[in-house]
């Protein structure tokens, strides 16, 4: 079984939450961060990204930058722009996109559980932005953006969910740029509180479905500090898998590695059908895919599925297309360090991909979502996905509910 523990939240004074609320780190690059501060002083991206608080030309991961975010943080909270609950409890953290939504318990979760697979992951990690996400709890002293986690739900979960959903008080409510209504709760009532363990207790397995590089630092932080106090566990947002909304992760290559365009479809079709079309191709079907290229939209299908579907890892479309076409034709031979590979998500639409061929890229595929089950079933084999595999949406704001540790 899981655990999920209460916690005294830090987060924003009802009248600025959605003035503090922020797409997380990772989403900008360091001068879109800078942008967006400018225009609103008050997003969490200056604390999330420190160097939007200082002059331009200082290095991302230099020193002044986690001691900016730091002082920023404890700037606010003595300004009480942002607000401490004064004990331990829940929150709720719902988000509806286009008619569809979904509630999520905020609480803390064990670094041991994940640590012992508990808590399982689907991705690898990069060295450089673990340090980062370590340095930066550990000036703050706080970890400022939940882990996104989920699970397998049953009816008898949801009926546990669904009541403290009923009896929850509402504490904001704001609907963001991208039109996607974001509402939080409170659980503070005593028999609530015990509901939720009731709730935890009913679940075996968490998977993260994004933010694997904070988990990974807040676990090294746990380590680091033997596990005591407040280091021992890290901040959540738990969703049942039913409700989740991934949407397709799409690929741009700048060459076709030297072939011409004849060449290259001689070499597609030994393991792919191609069929022109007079249309976008926004695949349907496991195993297929869309190509632009030259002006021109063709659909894919993989030939030799039969000899992969059985394998939860190598019958991923995203691993389809990098085994036996990104690989072996285009020479990208790993998509997480190249620089002639991109990826753009599917929010963005496939006009983009055709944008991004007539602009700076020769080829483009846009590939059928990754499913929340593939995931869960990849984690359940203790594997990993290539990189780029998922694209959730709608994005969690961070700055919403801070842990201090």
């Amino acid at each position: 079984m899981t655990v999920i523990k209460p916690f005294k939240g830090v987060r924003p004074a009802p009248e600025l939450v959605e003035k503090i609320a922020a797409l997380p780190y990772d989403v900008y690059n360091s001068n879109e961060a800078r942008d967006i501060v400018k225009g609103n002083p008050l997003s969490f991206l200056q604390i999330d990204r420190g160097e939007t608080l200082l002059e331009e030309g200082v290095g991302i991961y230099d020193d002044k930058v986690y001691t900016a975010a730091a002082n920023k943080l404890k700037e606010m909270i003595t300004n009480k722009q942002f607000i401490q609950d004064n004990k331990d409890v829940y929150y709720i953290y719902e988000l509806e996109r286009l008619g569809k939504v979904q509630r999520g318990i905020v609480g803390l979760v064990q670094a041991k559980d994940y640590e012992k697979g508990i808590i399982k992951k689907h991705e690898n990690t990069r060295e450089i932005k673990e340090n980062d996400r370590i340095r930066h709890i550990d000036a703050l002293k706080a970890h400022t953006g939940p882990i996104f986690l989920t699970y397998k739900n049953t009816k008898t979960i949801q009926k546990i969910s669904d009541d403290l959903i009923a009896s929850a008080e509402v504490i904001f409510e704001f609907v963001s740029d991208d039109d996607v209504r974001h509402k939080g709760y409170i659980i503070k009532d005593a028999q609530k509180l015990d509901k939720v363990s009731e709730f935890s207790e009913l679940i075996d397995t968490l998977y993260i479905a994004d933010g694997h590089h904070r988990a990974a630092s807040a676990a090294k932080i746990a380590k680091k500090y033997n596990y005591k106090g407040e280091c021992a566990d890290f901040l959540a947002v738990i969703f049942p898998d039913e409700e989740l909304h991934i949407l397709d992760y799409n690929r741009v290559v700048e060459d076709l590695n030297g072939l011409s365009v004849d060449e290259f479809i001689t070499k597609v079709n030994s393991s792919f059908e191609l069929v022109e079309m007079n249309e976008q191709v926004s695949p349907k079907e496991k195993a297929t895919f869309g190509m632009y290229l030259d002006n021109k939209w063709y659909l894919l299908k993989f030939k030799k599925y039969e000899e992969v579907k059985n394998d939860p890892v190598a019958s991923l479309d995203v691993a389809i297309l990098q085994e036996y076409l990104l690989n072996p034709i285009l020479s990208i031979k790993d998509a997480r360090t190249s620089d002639r590979i991109g990826f753009v998500g599917g929010i963005r639409g496939l006009g983009e991909l055709e944008k991004r061929v007539a602009k700076d890229m020769k080829i483009a595929f846009s590939l059928k979502p990754t499913s929340i089950h593939e995931l869960i079933d990849v984690s359940d084999a203790d594997l990993l996905m290539p990189p780029k595999s998922t694209w959730f949406e709608p994005k969690l704001r961070s700055g919403l509910f801070i842990h201090l540790i």
